[in-house]
């Protein structure tokens, strides 16, 4: 059954980052606003149905213990959701499933200790992709420049911003290590062995909610926007805010899957999940027709390469 979580997380987080591009029109000021609000909400359902089906015993307090890592990994995936406006998800999901790399050199500096060759390949690696995306994709920008084509122009900026989103997860990511590495150590309250993951994951996700009922008032009572735009062009894969939905929807039930599937055999679902960018690179190509040079398709290649590696050492280290 691994296998089958492993590959339903892997298709899930592929389409939901093909339905975030789809839900990131570039003509829609807080269309990444409104995506974490429709996100948040789904988030919250979920944290409920798992607060009745599962005896917790939570603590209300965790929200706020909890409350450095879920502010990393909410703030990514807005910034995330805002640079999809003006980038290929092709380009944006590798870069972003590069966190990996960011945290294991976070965790050097703060342990002082030399990661394994194999991380330190796979760090460079993924460095070597991200840095080639990025001088290609500086090119097309002053290509760009030259024939006026502003859509375009915009790309190298645009590009950075999954960057931010690479770096911000992973101080998430480090956070979190924090938090879940020992029952001993955590300041998570009232969890066991058996319940740490689950508290964490319900305070995340009940933040989330909180965050998107304070966005949902200031798009529509602070700054006056509908929610629902009428203009929203419909095409083959629905209306804007429908995408928003669908994207929440893969997200959550791709988060699902990845805990069973590491639970079942975390070596071999690791690298599978953890490539889930291809997924994604071949869905834009297919629905979006998103058409990259081959010199940007070899710098993803190694990105995911690299990524792939770090996918198998996490797999070990669970074992």
């Amino acid at each position: 059954m691994w296998l089958i979580f492993a590959l339903i997380s892997f298709f899930a987080w592929g389409a939901a980052d093909l339905f975030y591009k789809k839900g990131a029109p570039e003509n829609e000021k807080y269309s990444h606003l409104k995506t974490s609000v429709i996100v948040g909400f789904v988030m919250g359902v979920s944290a409920v149905i798992t607060l009745l089906t599962r005896d917790l015993n939570y603590d209300w307090r965790n929200i706020l213990v909890y409350m450095p890592v879920s502010a990393m990994y909410i703030l990514s995936m807005t910034v995330g959701y805002f640079g999809l406006k003006y980038l290929e998800v092709s380009i944006s999901s590798p870069i972003q499933n590069a966190s990996g790399a960011v945290s294991a050199i976070l965790l050097m500096i703060a342990l002082q200790e030399l990661p394994d060759a194999w991380t330190l390949v796979a760090i460079a690696v993924i460095t070597a992709g991200v840095v080639l995306l990025g001088v290609f994709e500086r090119r097309e920008e002053a290509r760009a420049l030259a024939k006026n084509e502003r859509h375009y122009a915009i790309g190298f900026v645009a590009f950075l911003i999954p960057i931010f989103y690479c770096i911000i997860d992973a101080l998430g990511t480090f956070f979190d290590g924090w938090y879940l590495d020992d029952i001993e150590t955590t300041p998570l309250l009232g969890v066991t062995e058996d319940t740490l993951e689950d508290v964490a994951n319900v305070s995340y996700q009940m933040t989330f909610l909180f965050v998107a009922l304070l966005l949902l008032v200031y798009i529509c009572v602070i700054k006056k926007q509908r929610f629902f735009v009428k203009q929203e062009g419909v095409g083959a894969l629905g209306s804007a805010t429908a995408s928003r939905i669908f994207a929440a929807l893969f997200e959550t039930g791709g988060q699902l899957a990845y805990v069973y599937a590491l639970s079942g055999n975390g070596i071999a679902a690791a690298p599978v999940i953890a490539s889930y960018c291809v997924a994604s690179m071949v869905f834009g190509r297919i629905f979006l027709k998103e058409k990259l040079s081959w010199k940007q398709y070899c710098a993803i290649a190694l990105v995911v390469a690299g990524i792939i590696i770090m996918g198998i050492i996490e797999g070990l280290s669970e074992a």
